[in-house]
């Protein structure tokens, strides 16, 4: 049975992760301090450090937190794929996934920190590594299931949607008023589905 002090501490370290994925994503892991987290979070700048240890710590739990609910959001279906209505539904699961993954704020956390992740001795590369992974397994396994063109493999077609979509979100937060994550999004659909449906679905 969980005490109230377990509770009150593990609703502490929400609130700290909470607020520092939100800095990480909007100002980047280097030009947050403590004091904006604690700040943001309404905890003591002195808690963190007793929850995280350090603020590489923390940086590594947002992104442990995040890969988790990442995860979570990443629901499998077993249906097969046999007729042309169920190939054109599971298309539609699959770019709707995406569509719903890339509009997250967790997406913008990513992009953000991805620098410091190829940095040589990065203590996030690992984690981005496994996130990257994940989000692709997912949309091979998805893309398996479709009657795919000769040539063109799962694997190869996964690492395409998820470089674009992410390469998508890169150009939006550099350059906002001249793109339209939506509509980009939108068009990725359309050239993935031109590739995967039969003609005339």
């Amino acid at each position: 049975m969980t005490t109230r002090r377990e509770q009150t501490s593990h609703e502490s370290s929400e609130l700290i992760l909470g607020a520092a994925a939100e800095l990480f994503a909007a100002k980047g892991y280097r030009q947050t301090t403590f004091a904006d987290v604690a700040e943001r979070s309404g905890i003591s700048r002195g808690s963190i450090p007793w929850h995280f240890g350090s603020k590489e710590g923390l940086l590594l739990a947002v992104l442990e937190r995040s890969v988790d609910r990442i995860r979570a959001g990443l629901v499998e279906e077993s249906a097969d794929l046999a007729g042309p209505e169920e190939v054109e539904a599971g298309f539609d699961r699959l770019m709707g996934g995406a569509d719903a993954l890339f509009a997250q704020p967790t997406t913008k956390l990513f992009v953000t920190l991805l620098v410091e992740a190829l940095e040589p001795g990065s203590p996030i590369h690992g984690r981005y590594v496994e996130i990257h992974n994940t989000l692709r397994d997912h949309c091979r396994r998805w893309l398996e299931r479709l009657p795919l063109p000769p040539g063109l493999s799962a694997e190869t077609l996964a690492v395409t949607i998820i470089g674009a979509g992410i390469g998508i979100h890169q150009q939006w937060l550099l350059a906002p008023d001249r793109v339209d994550p939506e509509q980009a999004l939108a068009a990725l659909r359309t050239l993935v589905a031109g590739a995967v449906l039969p003609a005339g679905e």
